[in-house]
């Protein structure tokens, strides 16, 4: 079989404060196949977009990797230093920040922040420029006519697809998005993720997806990571997910979030928030929440199990946890 294209093992993450050290993202693993959508959900806090960051090298002061391996086509890239990142960076993976507006330069029209990424990675003439700016923009969508528009000219939606394009100007393995279509209306929204989902299978890049929205990525994810409290609490295939869910805290998001098909049914939250990662509980991290919590949750962590094609990490899944109850 053929490596995975990124293999990310035992990653932790710290923020160093001085009140505490926080351990935002806990020893977590995974691995992203040539061609694959992976999702990653969960609540806001729970370390999804931590989590991101890490894997693409973004974190600065004050987070740093805490341990744990990174591996992209054979090099590890926590032990790369910032400038072997930056020759990677858009040639060989790419980022798309969460809110547009704020991750594009508003002083410089769109055609000239493309310029500034080809010529940081190269030295084209500026007819090459132009014509792979013009491309790329045609790829999301947009007139090319709009490499002369400043952000602030766009649309929300059309901004978020700049940065896609952006993303894509020289045809990277791997695109990873953080919450891209957080502040779109459903219908912008809507059209932005069939774009991007057709891209994907065009050009034939993998991407890293994060959310909490679980719409989202229901219809368009190979599979699904859901995080909690710094913590993966379940992994698996996305049907297996929805049909299935095993973790409680898993089968919560569910059902915080209206169906799309089947009869109407009441919404329901999850009570409680998220812990102070600087002071998680003890043992299972999410059994002050739990509805299903046992004696044996609060004394004991759990590893992560496999469950019939699932990977969940809840003490209901163990021999001694069912002993005990």
């Amino acid at each position: 079989m053929a490596e995975p294209l990124r293999e990310v093992t035992d990653l932790s993450i710290d923020y160093l404060t001085e009140a505490a050290t926080v351990r935002a993202v806990n020893r977590v693993s995974f691995t992203v196949e040539a061609g694959e959508f992976v999702g990653i959900v969960g609540e806001s806090g729970c370390g999804k977009s931590t989590l991101l960051f890490g894997v693409a090298g973004l974190l600065s002061p004050p987070g740093e990797v805490g341990g744990g391996t990174v591996i992209f086509r054979g090099r590890n890239m926590v032990q790369l230093g910032r400038d072997e990142l930056r020759h990677l960076r858009w040639r060989e993976f790419s980022v798309v920040m969460q809110s547009a507006m704020n991750a594009l330069n508003p002083m410089k029209s769109i055609g000239a922040q493309f310029k500034d990424t080809l010529e940081a990675h190269g030295d084209p003439t500026d007819e090459q420029v132009r014509e792979r700016s013009a491309e790329v923009l045609n790829l999301v969508g947009i007139d090319a006519v709009h490499l002369d528009s400043y952000p602030h000219q766009l649309s929300g939606g059309m901004r978020q697809r700049a940065m896609i394009a952006m993303a894509l100007l020289f045809t990277p393995a791997l695109v990873m998005m953080d919450e891209p279509t957080s502040a779109l209306d459903v219908v912008a929204q809507r059209s932005l993720m069939t774009k991007i989902k057709e891209l994907q299978r065009t050009l034939g890049f993998a991407v890293i997806f994060v959310t909490h929205d679980m719409s989202v990525v229901s219809r368009y994810s190979d599979r699904v990571m859901v995080m909690y409290a710094g913590q993966i609490a379940e992994s698996a295939r996305t049907e297996t997910i929805f049909s299935r869910p095993l973790h409680p805290y898993t089968r919560g998001l569910l059902n915080a979030f209206p169906s799309v098909a089947g009869p109407r049914r009441e919404l329901v939250g999850i009570p409680g928030s998220p812990p102070d990662l600087a002071r998680p509980p003890s043992g299972c991290r999410f059994h002050p929440r739990c509805p299903e919590v046992m004696p044996i949750c609060p004394a004991n962590e759990p590893d992560l199990y496999s469950v019939e094609g699932a990977d969940v990490r809840c003490l209901l899944y163990t021999e001694r946890a069912q002993e005990a109850v």
